[in-house]
């Protein structure tokens, strides 16, 4: 029986490898992710797959190092020098990076980088194939260095459960578009079941750039792709918390924070840990302390900044200059305000391990972070952890990192504003020990419950979830045995009708909805369909009746124009109905030349029993906007005239009650008696014909959005599809059938 694994990718594995004296060490990974998945990847049959940290020598190397990694469940994917300079440092941290953080003079658009990040990404892709995945595995892929691999692995397990998580934040849609390869990311990225993000922001601005790059539409934080409904949605990390709060209550670290505090004697400590980053606003802190001391010069030999700053990049040329200039200006702001006694800023360019780190985080009476941009920022979780045993201590905390979402009781800076910063240092260091408590006991209670166990637990159950809800759309999918069942009953009957849309069925959506004309292979196509006396065609549009009968007069079928105001049917003579009011139009016309009238690209359509306002030549987002302005100040009039209102693909469109494809349909159906119903159709106006047909109708929506239809395809090329697989089914009958009355007239003779 096979088992269910769990299967994490990322680009780097949770340890890394040193060689000391020609042996190779295997050693632990600290960081937050590594903590929060541990439990799940040493686990059973579970793996993890990522990059060791460290290029092998030689083939004897790998072996080694793979049959070593293989004991703690981890799968190694070996990159070449070229490979991680291209892919890592090229694409991932000078394309990526600085775009994702706001940064677009800092990108380098090198096609070089973008081929090694997809081979890179394609590399991953062979490595987790090699796993004989199953449908029972999950596969949970992280961050910003992966972006293509959810379609890579898409494209060869078309069901396999795969989620995503971005750990950096997602930029505008101007930001994004900028990126010359920005579909492939978007497809990418949409390959994947669910997409997370830290924040609410972050999952904003990934929709939108689906809509307005790709142009697909989103609903309840949702887009369909590829007939799948992608699930976009918010998961904020959290820390270990309870590792935090039980290393800052050690007798070890609660030694090495007093000999902090002893060491500042009598001085307030603001504390900064950073990776050096463009991104983390070290420079604006740094003015910000200044203008603090400049603005309130008693404060001196009454406060120190201890700067932490992590190495990092620091032989990129931005990075260097970042860290010449945060050099240049602790020197400056040291010489011009410090004494002899007193050095205001306290600067360490290092790594400290984590004890270390626990030490500081008790001994400092202030945090200080001030991120330009950041995803989430665990700095400031772990500041909260150390202090929940006494719950002393403030944070200060950048409005534009994640966390400020939920830690509402830090102090929020703009990290842009050096008085903004200056500020919120002198009232954290005057603020009263009650009001210190009270604020960390609410910031307490969010990071221990929000912890990182939590943050995967929720991610996995939402995966599922959404892995049950797209199992129940896959049965009406018309593929397979479906299929093959629908045509044994369209083939063991012997009166057959079929009612198709036109728009979005038959052919595709234009710009220009003149363009949308019916091609030689469609004709072709319904030609064949209709020559068998057994299969009668109905076309079912909202389309005017001059346009399907410039189209379609000179056929046999049976024409049914603006939802039913007009139909051919039985004579092949155009009816209209009668009876029907127009005076709405007047009003309706007005409201709808109004928003015509604001919106550039939109346009009134005018039939003889309805009005449509299209929208699809509208900018995505102002069209979508306009539409429901319109919606709600058409709302009032809807009943006061016997309305309805229809919301098709960029189309809102008006009609009167009496008017429905339903009904118009369902008249056909009672005279004509056909023991084989298909219908077909792409928006909201074909519910009321799927609604109102027999049951034992086979009806078939385009698209998989939910529907009254039993079955759908997932595209307008899939419909033409099912019905030229109808229509070659009767050729190929009719041609069976001949072929046996050939044979008997032969023998009879």
């Amino acid at each position: 029986m096979l088992k269910k694994r769990t299967i994490i990718i990322s680009n780097r594995l949770p340890i890394r490898i040193e060689k000391q004296h020609d042996t190779l060490e295997f050693l632990p990974s600290e960081g937050g992710l590594a903590t929060g998945l541990g439990s799940i990847y040493k686990q059973d049959d579970n793996i993890w797959i990522g990059w060791p940290g460290y290029i092998p020598e030689n083939e004897n190397e790998k072996i080694l190092i793979t049959e070593k990694l293989a004991e703690f469940n981890l799968i190694p994917v070996f990159l070449t020098a070229e490979e991680l300079e291209g892919y890592y440092e090229g694409f991932s941290n000078e394309i990526l990076w600085p775009i994702f953080h706001d940064r677009l003079p800092y990108a380098i658009f090198d096609k070089e980088y973008w081929r090694l990040y997809k081979q890179v990404n394609q590399k991953f892709c062979e490595a987790t194939s090699q796993q004989q995945l199953t449908l029972k595995d999950e596969i949970w892929i992280h961050d910003y260095q992966l972006m293509l691999l959810p379609q890579m692995i898409r494209e060869q397990h078309e069901l396999i459960s795969i989620g995503y998580f971005q750990h950096i934040p997602f930029p505008s849609e101007e930001l994004f578009r900028c990126i010359p390869w920005r579909d492939e990311i978007l497809s990418g990225l949409l390959g994947a079941d669910i997409v997370g993000f830290h924040t609410y922001n972050d999952t904003k601005n990934f929709l939108n750039s689906c809509l307005q790059i790709l142009n697909l539409p989103n609903t309840n934080n949702s887009v369909i792709s590829r007939d799948r409904q992608v699930f976009v949605e918010v998961f904020p990390m959290g820390i270990d918390f309870d590792k935090f709060d039980s290393l800052a209550q050690t007798e070890a670290v609660q030694k090495k924070a007093n000999e902090i505090k002893n060491q500042f004697k009598d001085l307030k400590i603001i504390l900064s840990i950073d990776r050096l980053d463009y991104s983390k606003g070290i420079i604006e802190r740094l003015q910000g302390f200044e203008t603090l001391l400049q603005k309130h010069p008693e404060l001196r030999e009454q406060i120190v900044l201890y700067m932490l700053v992590v190495p990092s990049r620091d032989t990129v040329p931005q990075y260097k200059a970042l860290r010449d200039e945060i050099d240049r200006m602790v020197g400056h702001i040291n010489a011009v305000y410090g004494f002899n006694s007193w050095t205001p800023i306290a600067y360490f360019y290092n790594s400290f391990p984590l004890e270390n780190l626990s030490a500081l985080y008790v001994a400092a009476d202030v945090c200080l972070v001030s991120s330009l941009k950041d995803g989430m920022n665990l700095v400031c979780k772990e500041y909260i952890a150390s202090k929940a045993h006494r719950l002393d201590g403030v944070l200060i905390l950048s409005e534009l990192a994640g966390a400020a979402k939920e830690l509402t009781d830090s102090i929020n800076i703009n990290p842009y504003s050096v008085d903004s910063i200056a500020s919120a240092i002198h009232l954290a260091i005057h603020m009263p020990v009650d009001e210190q408590r009270k604020r960390m006991k609410k910031s307490v209670e969010i990071v221990k419950k929000f912890n990182v166990f939590h943050w995967v637990k929720i991610f996995f159950n939402r995966l599922r979830e959404v892995k049950t809800r797209q199992k129940k759309h896959t049965t009406r999918k018309i593929q397979g045995e479906v299929k093959e069942s629908l045509l044994a009953q369209f083939k063991a009957s012997k009166r057959r009708l079929f009612f198709l849309d036109y728009d979005g069925t038959l052919i595709g959506f234009q710009q220009d909805a003149e363009a949308a004309i019916p091609t030689d292979v469609l004709h072709a196509t319904l030609n064949k369909l209709q020559s068998p006396d057994e299969n009668q065609i109905v076309i079912i549009s909202g389309r005017p009746h001059t346009n399907l009968d410039d189209w379609f007069g000179k056929t046999s079928y049976f024409l049914v124009a603006e939802h039913g105001a007009w139909s051919n049917y039985p004579d092949q003579e155009w009816h209209p109905k009668n009876n029907l009011s127009t005076r709405w139009k007047i009003p309706v016309k007005r409201m709808m030349s109004k928003m015509t009238n604001l919106t550039p690209g939109a346009s009134i359509e005018e039939k003889t029993y309805s009005l449509a306002w299209h929208y699809r030549r509208v900018q995505a987002g102002l069209g979508q906007m306009r539409s429901e302005e319109l919606v709600d100040s058409l709302h009032y009039l809807l009943p006061q005239y016997g309305l309805q209102l229809l919301m098709g693909d960029n189309v809102i469109e008006v009609k009167s009650t009496h008017l429905n494809k339903g009904k118009a349909a369902v008249d056909i159906v009672a005279e004509y008696q056909p023991d084989f119903i298909f219908a077909i159709g792409d928006d909201s106006t074909d519910e009321d014909m799927f609604y109102e047909l027999p049951e034992n109708a086979v009806t078939v929506k385009v698209g998989n959005k939910k529907s009254k239809a039993h079955y759908y395809v997932e595209s307008q090329e899939e419909a033409v599809e099912l019905i030229s697989y109808f229509a070659s089914s009767t050729e190929l009958n009719t041609r069976l059938n001949t072929k046996d009355y050939d044979t008997q007239e032969t023998h009879i003779r």
